[in-house]
């Protein structure tokens, strides 16, 4: 029974150390923010990873936003809106993240988007979308609403609160858009755990799920991800390393990328959308060219979407639109070929990122044991054709989920960094994909003529692996000076890429207060000023700190003579052996009522440690014997050593550090001051709360009419008919009639509160009505459930009063208790339903379904409590026979008692009631009644076995 108790306790203990402080929330997400898709996975107590699904219980959402004049639209909704508005629908916001008007991907996006006016930042030289004077948002802006809105789709599905996100970003983001993506999710009101390059998503997604197969020796994989907007080609090494904190573990490395920025499967819809509109002119159904008309472009390029996904299936495909342009149908006929001769120059790009992550890694093909697909773009025939012939591979690797494998490596991240959750260790090695440098200049001088010297130090090679930490000295600097952090060689980028990747200057760092520091310091030594970088778990560059660093030596006091220190060595080495020669004391002493057998064994242990101390004594003197009579020898040679330290002990140094004032001129694109971010938050604050109102609305609307209509229907049914008077029927018709012409005149631009309180009144005036109906709809079941009650209550009773009085284990007051319940119930049953069938069904009933329910939870306690006592119960101690025909018993003794076991004297194993024989007598009534007035009841057989003997005896005898 103890270890049964102790077993539920440590359970418990367990899972209540598992449960949230408070109502802190435990639970983290993942978004895979995609260019046209975003896929959220989950990690909560009980689920340990899943994909988050929509409202539409769809997977996978638009990135996509739609804004109107009075409401918002996200996800499919927004996606459907730009059929019938695309000027309200924002799609591919990723694309213009970090940059300024005048880059080509701005002008890319123009073209694309003809519908959008995309105006400059007077400020920070970025982009923003203006619809109306009053309607003007950054793409991060944006960003941070569909992110805002990806969050409640997981609160819902998560049913508890998420902060904590990992977010994917493409492995070729720069400094500035990274930096804008956190941007965005600080306005959703998301705690970024880390920002995760998604090919390496998609590798801890592999490597997870395949961790039994990592071992010591390297394996290179090649991921190959050709998404909506992009192609990037990684490859990755995975192999076992030893670590210090937990051991040997596996590991993914990043070791080569290769991308293609505008390589992607939303360039093929956007050649087949053209293609179609131009087969659409060639019919000549209508004067009008359609590529000037928006919205008839969106229905195409809603169609050339589908018409590519069944492309790829199929050789040929009638891709048709209803009511393309005014009101003309149209139908053509698409092949495959010439799909495939529309994007023949993307296919030929295809083999390129391969290529550049082989260089990159400084792999060859035969090094790579696979090739894995991922992304939707990759499922093009003949995306996979050329690619096959790229890589030299038999086949290609299809055995990971080319949709959601990111968000999925993504949420495992998520919940490593938790601190709510202990995952299976899984070491990530990432690699930056650009180069970073730090430029400085300096004055020389030569033959009398000074000159300025630039100079440069690679801070971040190409593909360094990060998170990592660096430390730049500048050692020829005693006055302020200003050094800038740029990007490295970027030979390996296009020059399409150079174009599109913005600014190749970082950052400009002023220092100020050096001069200061070395005026303070003037009698030190400099050891350089000392620029400490950052390159986080995101990517992202940080200057933590800048200081200047000096080292001063310490004069050391000189000691008075060599005698004086040899004489201080020898008495520490005299303490160290006094030390050695102390006994440890003994423990405490042990009380003076103890019996002799226990003074005794006290004797002898103290005698076995009186006899170990002295020995232990006797070798310490030994040892300090031998120590003393070598004391001329210690003498001359610690003179000799005092002498050698004395000479080369080297002098002691301190270092001095002193923080410098630092100032940072950002030259790629501006952040948001805090004004503007609080600005940007009030703003998307206040778009969530008219849509949570407009929302609250349509649901107390919806509420309204459902209630009028269901009402007027419910009067004419027959079981409302006969509980309703007409005078009341006439009064509710009379008020549900008004209040319908009410929401055809006002009701549909009337407040919430408004609506709320029609609701209201229409309730109350009704309430009666439902009341009557909802009870009579109870009574039969609650009824039949009180008289099978009553039978079984009446049956119990009458059973238990049938039990001898010897073996009785329910006492009188229990009993009459219990047939008292039995006798108010049937009692109050019998005139409450005889009170009711007086009544008429128009009237408040008296026979009350809450009534019965308290009188079945009354009877079935009562019921219940007995049932436990007698499932717990043990039969009574059975006393000897009183003659000696017993086996065991010779002496013939003429009566007796079985003693019931105390706690300080427990039984034999001879005396317990397992071996009384058939054949003896049962106990006398003396002897039970000194057994229950004890409170002491001996196990039975079976109560010995459970070792369940003790507890239920001593409560039956307490209740008692």
């Amino acid at each position: 029974m103890e270890g049964k108790k102790l077993a539920l306790v440590a359970i418990f203990c367990l899972t209540f150390s598992m449960l949230p402080s408070n109502t802190v929330s435990i639970a983290v997400m993942s978004v895979d923010l995609g260019s046209e898709w975003m896929k959220m996975a989950i990690v909560k107590p009980g689920v340990p990873m899943e994909i988050v699904l929509n409202k539409e219980s769809r997977r996978k959402t638009p990135t996509a936003v739609c804004l109107k004049e009075n409401e918002r639209l996200f996800g499919d909704s927004a996606l459907g809106m730009s059929v019938k508005n695309p000027k309200t629908v924002y799609l591919h916001l990723q694309s213009l993240l970090g940059k300024k008007h005048d880059n080509l991907q701005v002008a890319l996006y123009q073209k694309r988007f003809p519908e959008h006016q995309l105006q400059e930042d007077p400020v920070r030289g970025t982009v923003y979308f203006k619809y109306s004077e009053e309607m003007q948002y950054t793409a991060e802006e944006l960003l941070g609403m569909v992110l805002n809105y990806s969050c409640g789709l997981a609160q819902d599905f998560a049913e508890q609160p998420i902060k904590d996100a990992v977010i994917t970003v493409p492995a070729f983001f720069n400094q500035a858009e990274r930096r804008a993506v956190l941007q965005a999710a600080r306005l959703a009101g998301l705690k970024v755990l880390q920002l995760i390059n998604d090919n390496t998503a998609v590798a801890l997604n592999y490597g997870v799920f395949r961790r039994k197969d990592i071992d010591n020796t390297a394996k290179n994989v090649m991921f190959y991800d050709m998404g909506s907007g992009s192609t990037t080609a990684t490859i990755v090494t995975y192999q076992t390393v030893k670590t210090k904190e937990s051991g040997t573990q596996p590991q993914l490395q990043i070791r080569g990328v290769g991308f293609d920025r505008g390589l992607g499967g939303f360039e093929m819809d956007l050649r087949l959308r053209d293609h179609l509109a131009k087969l659409f002119n060639e019919q000549k159904k209508s004067k009008k060219d359609v590529r000037e008309n928006h919205r008839a472009m969106a229905k195409l390029l809603k169609e050339a979407q589908r018409l590519k996904t069944v492309l790829s299936a199929n050789v040929d495909f009638m891709a048709q639109v209803e009511g393309l342009m005014d009101d003309i149908d149209f139908k053509s006929k698409v092949t495959r070929a010439e799909f495939e001769n529309l994007c023949a120059d993307l296919f030929e790009r295809v083999p390129q990122p391969v290529k550049d992550a082989l260089s990159a890694a400084e792999m060859t093909m035969n090094e790579i044991e696979q090739v894995i697909l991922v992304g939707g773009a990759t499922r093009v025939p003949k995306v996979q054709e050329v690619l096959l012939k790229a890589v030299e591979k038999e086949e290609l690797g299809k055995n990971i989920n080319a949709d959601e494998a990111a968000a999925m490596g993504a949420v495992y991240q998520a919940a490593a960094l938790s601190k709510a959750f202990k995952v299976k260790p899984f070491l990530v090695r990432d690699a930056a994909v650009f180069p970073i440098q730090v430029d400085f200049t300096r004055e020389t001088e030569e033959e009398g003529i000074k000159s300025v010297k630039h100079n440069k130090r690679i801070l971040f090679d190409r593909m360094a692996p990060y998170p990592q930490r660096k430390v730049i000295t500048f050692n020829r600097y005693n006055t302020d000076f200003a050094f800038d952090i740029n990007y490295g060689d970027l030979s390996f980028l296009t020059k399409e890429d150079i174009s599109i990747f913005g600014s190749l200057n970082l950052t400009t760092v002023r220092l100020s207060g050096v001069d200061g520091s070395f005026l303070k310091h003037a009698d030190a030594e400099s050891k350089g000023i000392k620029a400490h970088f950052n390159m986080d778990e995101s990517g992202v560059l940080l200057l933590d700190r800048v200081e200047a660093v000096f080292e001063t030596v310490e004069e050391e006091k000189e000691e008075e003579s060599t005698l004086t220190n040899v004489r201080l060595k020898l008495l520490c080495l005299i303490g160290d052996v006094e030390d050695e020669e102390e006994v440890p004391p003994e423990s405490g002493t042990e009380s003076q009522d103890k019996d002799n057998k226990e003074e005794a064994e006290k004797e002898k242990q103290e005698e076995s440690e009186k006899n170990a101390a002295e020995e232990k004594t006797q070798k310490t003197e030994e040892e300090a014997g031998s120590k003393t009579e070598t004391k001329e020898e210690q003498e001359n040679k610690t003179n000799g050593e005092a002498d050698a330290e004395k000479k080369e002990k080297p002098k002691k140094k301190s270092k001095i550090s002193e923080d410098i004032t630092v100032e940072l001129l950002i030259n790629d694109i501006l952040d948001p001051t805090t004004d503007q971010l609080a600005s940007s938050k009030k703003r998307l604050q206040d778009l969530t709360d008219r849509d949570v109102a407009k929302q609250e609305r349509e649901k107390t609307l919806n509420s309204l009419e459902a209630f009028i209509f269901e009402t007027q229907d419910k009067l004419y049914q027959e079981e409302f008919q006969l509980v309703v008077s007409e005078e009341e029927k006439d009064q509710i018709s009379a008020k549900l009639r008004e209040a319908s012409e009410w929401m055809d005149e006002d009701g549909y631009t009337a407040t919430t509160k408004q609506l709320r309180e029609k609701l209201s009144k229409l309730k109350s005036l009704s309430k009666d009505m439902f009341f009557r109906v909802e009870e009579r709809r109870k009574w039969p079941d609650h009824l039949a459930a009180l008289e099978s009650m009553l039978n079984t209550s009446t049956f119990f009773l009458r059973s238990a009063k049938m039990i001898p009085v010897d073996d009785q284990i329910f006492t009188d007051v229990e009993l009459n208790l219990l047939e008292k319940v039995i006798n108010e119930t049937t009692t109050w049953k019998n005139e409450t339903v005889a009170e009711q069938e007086k009544r008429s069904p128009q009237e408040r009933p008296v026979l009350l379904s809450k009534d019965i329910e308290s009188k079945l939870a009354l009877l079935d306690r009562e019921v219940n409590y007995l049932l436990n006592k007698a499932k717990f119960a043990k039969p009574k101690a059975k006393a000897k026979a009183k003659n000696g025909t017993s086996s065991d018993k010779s002496n013939g003794t003429s009566e007796e008692k079985t003693i019931p076991p105390t706690e300080e004297d427990p039984p034999a194993k001879s005396e317990t009631p397992e071996e009384v024989q058939p054949g003896e007598a049962p106990p006398t009534v003396e002897d039970a009644a000194q057994t229950e007035t004890d409170g002491q009841t001996p196990p039975t057989e079976e109560a010995t076995t459970t070792g369940q003997a003790a507890k239920p005896a001593a409560n039956d005898a307490g209740e008692l």
